[in-house]
């Protein structure tokens, strides 16, 4: 049900890929040009925090932005999903610090 709205440029004209392989992982949603991630969440990641949260870490420190939604918001919130979506492309990412600590 997301893919239909991220799809094609739907939502406001950025691309968005699925199931990417980012090493090591495979992620559900991308849009590279925002360096943004969306992941759907079953029930099994209740059981698989510690996991979920080691990705997710991993996967900022490689410089994307990170956001879980649970299949349930997805199904029966899909305009606050897309909206809080939304908010995120349009957010600047975090700059990285520089190579080797120098800083200006």
């Amino acid at each position: 049900m997301l893919w239909k709205h991220l799809r094609g440029h739907r939502l406001e004209g950025y691309k968005f890929r699925r199931q990417v392989v980012i090493e090591p992982y495979i992620v559900d949603f991308v849009c590279l040009d925002a360096k943004l991630i969306i992941e759907a969440d079953g029930g099994q990641h209740t059981e698989q925090r510690v996991y979920d949260t080691k990705r997710t870490i991993r996967l900022e420190a490689m410089g994307y932005r990170v956001m879980r939604f649970w299949n349930h918001e997805i199904l029966c919130e899909l305009d606050n999903v897309l909206e809080q979506i939304r908010t995120a492309l349009f957010e600047a990412p975090s700059p990285q610090p520089s190579p080797g600590g120098r800083g200006g």
